[in-house]
């Protein structure tokens, strides 16, 4: 695509080494982005990516050689103020937001600490944070407290967040990873009117087809080192891939016949008003049941009423040919439910506590030793998971937060795993996961099916449920719109069906 950017850039990092614990984390890596472009820094989690942006904007000092030139001017290293006071602006994959504020006061946040003691001025933060969602092109109620708001809300939120002041060069980390198409499309929008208007926007996504739309130019990190920088024109996802990895994947549709296998759910004429109704399906082991559409079509709150979380106003499920009527998502646990949250920072994993303890909090029954908790039983269900689904870690007491976002996903599904669930509810398992990593966490998908166990997976990317469904039952507006096998129709039919 066409780029108003000059020669020369504006951001230029060279000779940049970091390492961690012994560890080179960064080999002689360079980096540029120009006034006016959109640049993809691409690679697999672990690859080298977030430390680099913590380089740039003075989170971590390379060391010494290191060059960083801003602005035609030379530095040997950045500090946060400093960046941000020259208009480096990140938008962390974690968003980084007070839950507990409203909208206002998250997207205002940095224009209005800081400056001294002084009254809170609400009318300006208002203004501030109706003017930043404005430019978006995207209306909140800015009153309101962020946590009544969902994920890809929030997302649009620290967006938003970003673009406030003098905003020079803008790092967007997985900025869509969360949002619908409709919400996607009008951010790559967004995103085309900033490059436009002379800023530089580094995107960082591991949904390549928005890479290759939005891109001019990709920068390929791999173990740390600088694969290349590659024009995207010609470019395609499988090129890209293989440069990110190394390796070459083949997508192939898994779908396979189960109707001889036994019915393990049965939901019928499912309802909760306002946010879906009438819906009914059967699902039997070994099956997979893709669920897709866009967002607010009720797929998560579905799932979260299945998983008793939610309780729905009429309908039945039945499982193994029982009605369950759960009264909390502990007695879905007890009566073999799992379901895997689409928000795995704040909702599927605790991210301050070990992987050992993340990885047993459900199961906590099965480490019982007289009443207390076994640490030998604690291990060798955590050393079981760890080596079944292939979890790369250090030690078991390592934080969650250490693992990669691929390893953080597999953490989070061996939590559930080790309750022995007859259905396993997935909902949007790869958000902020490489595909790399994507690949692995479906090869367990199937694993799990041939094994018996009774899936449902959902996700607004059509492909994921394309490839690795058995069936594929379209959501819109709280109903069942469309029922979809793999093995008849195009990818292209389905997407026209779900994306409009």
């Amino acid at each position: 695509m066409d780029q108003p950017a000059g020669d020369k850039p504006l951001l230029a990092l060279r000779n940049i080494n970091i390492t961690f614990g012994g560890v080179r984390a960064l080999r002689d890596v360079s980096f540029e982005v120009r006034a006016g472009e959109v640049h993809c820094l691409a690679g697999e989690n672990g690859s080298g990516k977030s430390t680099l942006i913590k380089i740039i904007t003075g989170v971590y000092r390379p060391a010494d050689g290191a060059e960083i030139e801003f602005d035609g001017k030379r530095y040997s290293h950045m500090s946060p103020v400093f960046a941000h006071a020259r208009g480096i602006k990140v938008i962390w994959q974690d968003l980084a937001l007070f839950s507990e504020m409203s909208v206002a006061e998250n997207i205002a946040f940095s224009e209005v600490v800081g400056r001294g003691v002084r009254l809170v001025d609400y009318a300006r933060i208002r203004s501030i944070a109706l003017d930043a969602l404005a430019r978006l092109g995207v209306s909140l109620d800015v009153d309101l407290p962020l946590k009544q708001f969902a994920i890809a809300q929030r997302q649009i939120v620290a967006i938003a967040r970003a673009l406030v002041g003098e905003a020079r060069v803008v790092f967007m980390d997985e900025p869509t990873a969360s949002l619908t198409q409709s919400e996607t499309d009008n951010l790559l929008a967004i995103v085309r009117n900033l490059a436009a208007s002379g800023v530089a926007v580094v995107f960082v996504s591991h949904r390549l087809a928005e890479v290759l739309e939005i891109s001019s130019r990709l920068t390929v990190l791999r173990d740390g080192r600088l694969v290349g920088v590659y024009p995207t024109a010609g470019m395609t996802q499988s090129r890209i891939t293989e440069l990110m990895t190394g390796r070459t994947f083949d997508a192939k549709v898994r779908a396979a016949s189960r109707d001889d296998r036994r019915v393990v759910v049965e939901v019928d004429k499912l309802t909760r008003p306002g946010q879906f109704s009438d819906v009914s399906f059967t699902l039997r082991e070994g099956e997979t049941l893709g669920i897709t559409g866009l967002l607010g079509a009720g797929r998560t709150e579905l799932a979260m009423t299945l998983f008793g979380m939610l309780k729905p106003a009429s309908g039945t499920v039945r499982l193994d040919g029982r009605p369950v009527h759960f009264s909390s998502n502990r007695a879905a646990i007890d009566a073999g439910i799992a379901y895997l949250s689409e928000d795995r920072l704040s909702l599927g994993l605790i991210q301050a506590q070990s992987i050992a303890d993340n990885l047993v909090i459900a199961s906590l029954r099965k480490i019982l030793s007289g009443g207390l908790l076994s640490p030998g039983r604690k291990r060798d269900l955590v050393d079981r998971w760890v080596t079944d689904l292939g979890v790369k870690i250090g030690r078991p007491e390592d934080a969650i937060s250490t693992l990669s976002g691929g390893n953080q996903q597999r953490v989070a599904i061996a939590k559930w795993l080790a309750t022995e669930p007859r259905l396993l509810i997935l909902d949007a398992p790869t958000v902020g996961v490489d595909v790399g990593a994507r690949a692995g966490i479906f090869d367990i998908v199937a694993q799990l099916a041939d094994s018996g166990l009774a899936i449902i997976l959902i996700s607004d990317e059509v492909p994921e449920v394309y490839f690795n469904a058995d069936r594929i039952l379209h959501m819109a507006q709280g109903r069942i719109v469309g029922s979809y096998d793999p093995r008849t129709y195009s990818l292209h039919d389905i997407e026209a069906a779900v994306y409009g």
